[in-house]
């Protein structure tokens, strides 16, 4: 059967005149391909996604081969953490699975195709609901008759789909039916995993004691959530209320023993939560942070207490900055870790700067305090909200850059694969604050503030450099997945912007740009302009016009000077757009200048002179963003 696989994209594959670049050639060699068959090559897509492919003829195989290979690729790729060990029938054989399998079903159509795993030989005989089936198995008569007779004859729902949508359809029914508004809570990942637990999905509802709603809604849903599986109501407000939603897995006459009993273990979950809670409030927070110097951060980078002292005095230089109260932003810096030492975020870490807030309010601590202990931790994962008002942004970014500069400087810096403590995720988060809540920050001096709260012998000196460097990486991904485009991109972050604030509007002054007659004649002046001055040694400061030789050069410079002007004030007013547009007067000047002036001229002060006036152009033109890395 044909088989087409891509090597590279083109513009890597092949040089300016058509031939096999070196990198091509060891490509084809590591795949075992000769390198004649370079014209046998086909180029499929456009643009900068036309890539090299090879088609080939691979040799069949039969359906018993395939699947069979099929089956023991897939179950070795299954992200399993920890398999469990267990005889066969044969009592000597073993199997290595996440659960002993019972059986395997495998059909063609009506006939059973002979393939084997974990000790199982396929047939076409299964199991149903463990009580609810017509009988003990259920034999499937053909492929097509699979799901209709699991269904009928095996009372299960097999399609994952199917069952997820009854189980969406039978919470909404019944949540209509307590009435009040009432919906139950959305959470996509506990609805997979629920639809993955049960195999034809009965919901019913359940209460529990109203006295529980005193505890944070947060801690009473996370335990139900997490530890049972069930869905807590809310109120339209979305107010946690005590009822709540349990997807059953069989459908007795009579539910409610299966009602009562969940009831039952849920009660002593709530009572510890609310027991956790009321313990926590007899200690204040502030009381707790001493007790952090005990705590490891990390064995080069000192205890957590110290920590806090270096994003207590980073959280109040940025808020300063912001013209906010740095004294709010300090003591929340101050605050903001003392959780980790309560009982509740001891069983439940996941409520870290949440509990926080609460117990900070229950202190009496002011409200910003507290709104910006619970939202330091955000944002925690990609598209998750940003904190709110100056003094919560000022702690979450010190809590960000004190982790990327703290870990960077040790030299733990992410791999490829790996990431051990969440670096990527630390950086796109400063740079989404920044950039999304228009923050007036400079990003390099943050950095330099954030490693001048280490000592000199705890990081390395280049460490606010590398992260910095890190970060323009990752403002590309960012920014590339927001949907602009690539050429754009690497225009403005090439030039290794500090004000990511004012990153979006050179996108834009860019995008419009791109968009006139001249941009192409520009932006291939302006890479000839970089391959002439990557040549030359040294380039004199300024241009002396009196060395002019040609009216072209005199007619460029003297646009040049106009121009530069009009830049000048565009900047000055951050009117990017007027800045690039600026530059499409010049490019009748420097259409004219490349066709009638030899740059490299023979004679020394000429040429020296001549290259000046192009470095100049080229400073000019790449103020807002390089244009030369703008495709046609």
């Amino acid at each position: 059967m044909p088989d087409s696989k891509k090597l590279m994209p083109v513009s890597v594959g092949l040089t300016a005149d058509g031939q096999a670049s070196p990198a091509l050639l060891k490509k084809l060699a590591g795949v075992g391909l000769d390198a004649s068959l370079v014209s046998q090559l086909k180029r499929k897509g456009e643009g900068k996604d036309e890539a090299l492919y090879y088609d080939s003829m691979v040799k069949g195989a039969t359906l018993t081969d395939g699947l069979q290979k099929a089956l023991e690729e897939a179950l070795a790729k299954l992200p399993i953490p920890k398999v469990m060990t267990y005889q066969l029938a044969d009592g000597w054989s073993t199997v290595n699975f996440v659960r002993p399998a019972h059986g395997l079903v495998a059909l063609h159509g009506a006939d059973v195709v002979p393939v084997s795993v974990l000790g199982l030989t396929a047939g076409r005989e299964t199991q149903g609901h463990r009580f609810e089936a017509a009988s003990p198995t259920v034999t499937i008569k053909d492929a097509d008759s699979y799901e209709a007779q699991m269904e009928t004859e095996g009372a299960v729902i097999p399609g994952f789909a199917k069952r997820r949508a009854e189980i969406v359809r039978q919470l909404a029914e019944l949540a209509a039916k307590v009435g009040g508004g009432v919906s139950p809570i959305e959470d996509e990942a506990l609805l997979d995993e629920v639809t993955a637990l049960v195999e034809r999905p009965n919901v019913l509802l359940c209460q529990f004691e109203p006295e529980y709603l005193e505890v944070p809604q947060e801690c009473l849903i996370l335990t139900m959530k997490a530890n049972q599986k069930y869905f807590p109501l809310l109120d339209t407000a979305g107010k946690l209320t005590n009822k709540f939603l349990i997807v059953s897995n069989i459908t007795p006459a009579d539910p409610s023993k299966v009602i009562g009993g969940n009831e039952r273990v849920v009660r002593p979950r709530l009572a510890d939560a609310k027991f956790f809670f009321d313990q926590d409030r007899k200690t204040r927070l502030e009381t707790r942070v001493a007790r952090l110097d005990a705590v490891v951060y990390h064995n080069k980078l000192g205890s957590q207490g110290q920590r806090v002292r270096r994003q207590m005095k980073l959280a109040g230089a940025i808020a300063r900055e912001l013209g906010a109260d740095a004294a709010l932003a300090e003591r929340a810096a101050q605050l903001a870790k003392a959780d980790l030492l309560t009982d509740m975020v001891g069983e439940f870490p996941e409520l870290q700067g949440t509990m926080g807030k609460y117990y900070a309010l229950h202190d009496g601590e002011d409200a910003q305090v507290a709104e910006a202990i619970e939202s330091h931790y955000l944002p925690r994962f990609a598209g998750d909200r940003l904190p709110e008002g100056n003094t919560a942004l000022a702690v979450a970014l010190a809590e960000r850059l004190d982790t990327l500069v703290g870990i960077f400087g040790i030299g733990a810096i992410p791999t490829g694969d790996k990431d051990p403590f969440a670096l990527r995720r630390a950086a796109l988060g400063v740079l989404r604050m920044l950039m999304e809540r228009a923050l007036p920050l400079d990003l390099k001096q943050l950095l330099d503030w954030a490693q001048a709260q280490f000592d000199t012998e705890q990081i390395a000196a280049s460490t606010a450099v590398d992260v910095f460097q890190f970060m323009q990486d990752r403002l590309r991904v960012y920014l590339k997945d927001k949907g602009y485009p690539q050429d754009q991109v690497e225009s403005v972050v090439v030039q290794a912007p500090t004000r990511i604030d004012r990153v979006p509007a050179r996108l834009t002054a860019v995008a419009e740009f791109q968009a006139l007659p001249e941009s192409l004649a520009l932006a291939a002046a302006n890479k000839r302009i970089r391959n002439i001055l990557k040549k030359t040694e040294s380039i004199a400061d300024s241009v002396d016009p009196a060395r002019f030789a040609e009216a072209a050069e005199r007619d460029l410079h003297q646009a040049m000077t106009t121009v530069s002007a009009q830049v000048d004030r565009a900047l000055t007013g951050l009117d990017y757009s007027g800045a690039l547009k600026a530059l499409a007067s010049l490019r009748a000047q420097v259409d004219r200048f490349f066709d009638e002036v030899m740059v490299m001229a023979d004679e020394p002060l000429l040429r020296q002179n001549r290259i000046a006036l192009l470095s100049q152009l080229g400073r000019t033109m790449n103020r807002v963003a390089d244009i030369g890395e703008l495709s046609g």
